[in-house]
């Protein structure tokens, strides 16, 4: 399943910035991470499945399905100071990119002999707060029902404020027994064909950004395009020609 999405996009490229320590990781373990949208940072995260409905006599009903859900932030930004500044505050970041096509493609093939599961991939909408309370009104049926197209819908909003993230989120939930008790769902892929790039932080002198790309050739065996990213790269010398006055 896809949301705010239109099929063409699926080739589209999209990026991640994570630490040097999980990019080994990520090739020595080969499994991709998902966390419970409980761990991201934005209280408005997971905002209406932490909700509480209220029934015809004044009970107050709660839900467990928060707990049944992983999620996994990409952005479309390829070249953004603010996720560099944010993701990788100590300029020692790893940008990893994919498709959005593949990252889903990955979580499906994994889970293809899983019972009692769902997936989706979509775009987060920015929406003013107001905004994102009337929609999380609407998440539940009057009967205090929830389709998985409105599950996944409610974590694909966030404030405004977010806007320079725009992100892509791929989503699991789990109804199988005990599924609510890691907060952390890893599964299977094949790093190689998974990731098609890696990019090193801007800000690193290149003398260290080529101990950093060999090092990781020793430890991934990644034969991929790695990239210092060259966001604060001078432009070239220019030459005006000028009119000398006579």
């Amino acid at each position: 399943m896809y949301l705010n999405l239109d099929e063409r996009k699926l080739e589209q490229h999209i990026y991640r910035i994570i630490s040097y320590d999980r990019l080994i990781e990520l090739f020595s373990t080969r499994k991709n991470t998902l966390v419970k949208p409980s761990l991201w940072e934005d209280t408005f995260e997971n905002f209406a499945l932490k909700s509480k409905l209220r029934d015809e006599s004044g009970r107050l009903i709660e839900y467990d399905v928060h707990n049944r859900i992983y999620g996994q932030c990409w952005t479309l930004e390829n070249s953004s100071d603010a996720m560099w500044r944010i993701y990788s505050s100590k300029k020692d970041g790893i940008r990893i990119r994919t498709t959005i096509g593949q990252l889903l493609n990955s979580l499906c093939v994994a889970t293809i002999d899983r019972e009692n599961c769902e997936h989706c991939i979509g775009k987060v909408e920015y929406l003013r707060e107001a905004e994102i309370l009337k929609r999380a009104k609407d998440t539940f049926t009057h009967h205090g029902e929830i389709t998985f197209g409105k599950l996944f819908n409610s974590l694909l909003l966030k404030r405004r404020a977010f806007r320079h993230e725009n992100e892509i989120r791929l989503m699991f939930c789990d109804w199988s027994e005990n599924s609510d008790e890691s907060k952390l769902f890893k599964y299977d892929i094949k790093p190689y064909d998974f990731i098609t790039q890696i990019m090193i932080d801007p800000r690193i002198p290149h003398d260290i950004f080529k101990i950093i790309k060999q090092n990781i050739r020793e430890q991934t065996a990644f034969q991929g395009e790695i990239k210092r990213s060259l966001l604060y790269r001078l432009p070239e010398n220019l030459t005006f020609n000028i009119q000398t006055k006579k």
